[in-house]
């Protein structure tokens, strides 16, 4: 399926929302809820592992395709139906400019095409979505293909956050887009006191810590200084951080429920 085809199958965030939740009536507490959370469905991951070419395999991803298909399968019997299904970035396992990305993206858009129609996707980009330094060209990509890379949505009263984490990663070849994204991430936040929202959640691909926010920087957490930062700034809003742990069984596309109440 052509990223062409594809606009007309997901909700894709544009103008830094999801047109899936009308926040006009979605603002308001309506009662408990869940969502489903998923993360790194990366197709052409496995091959590329049990070759050892991280960075240059992946010329296979059948073993990815059967997970995904797997997984979307099982949130479509859910019932009741989540409110939408977050997938917490690494879509694809070659980073931008490397070889098997427009296959790898068509195959993962021809699988989620089957997710049922009234659960929304939600994309949230990561490393091998924007690059690990990301830059002004790997952003429009994302964005053309996937949607903004940040951006925001009400659903029944809870205010839900999606970061673009390479930011706070490296930002050194695009310091103005992460200013962009830090400026409209205090104004969501002030928002989000100002309407005394039930709760305010934010997805991001990089988590920023594992166990404690204490913990020695790592290739999975974010570093010290930008954690303990990000950490006041979400605390003093009342607002929660669901990042994804990329290390380990996590890599799996696994999915999880999450209830607001």
């Amino acid at each position: 399926m052509s990223t062409a085809e594809a606009r007309g199958v997901f909700h894709r965030a544009r103008g830094r929302t999801l047109d899936a939740f009308p926040s006009e009536k979605e603002r308001e507490w309506k009662g408990p809820f869940y969502f489903i959370q998923g993360a790194d469905p990366q197709f052409g991951l496995m091959k590329a592992w049990s070759t050892g070419e991280c960075d240059s395999g992946g010329d296979e991803w059948g073993q990815e395709t059967r997970l995904t298909e797997q997984a979307v399968r099982a949130v479509n019997r859910l019932n009741p139906k989540p409110k939408f299904f977050v997938l917490c970035g690494d879509l694809v396992h070659a980073m931008p400019g490397m070889p098997w990305r427009k296959e790898q993206t068509e195959d993962l858009q021809r699988v989620l095409r089957d997710v049922d129609s009234e659960i929304p996707l939600v994309f949230v980009s990561g490393n091998h979505d924007v690059g690990n330094v990301p830059t002004p060209e790997t952003i429009e990509e994302f964005q053309q293909t996937w949607g903004d890379d940040y951006f925001s949505f009400w659903v029944g009263g809870v205010l839900f956050l999606v970061l673009n984490s390479q930011f706070l990663y490296d930002a050194s070849r695009c310091p103005a887009l992460k200013q962009a994204q830090d400026q409209w991430l205090d104004q969501q936040l002030s928002i989000a006191g100002q309407r005394k929202c039930q709760h305010a959640i934010v997805f991001q691909h990089i988590p920023l810590f594992l166990e404690s926010i204490d913990e020695d920087d790592d290739y999975f957490n974010l570093s010290k200084p930008v954690r303990k930062e990000m950490v006041d700034k979400l605390s003093k809003a009342g607002a929660v951080s669901a990042g994804n742990s990329s290390g380990g069984n996590s890599r799996r596309c696994l999915s999880s429920a999450y209830s607001s109440s």
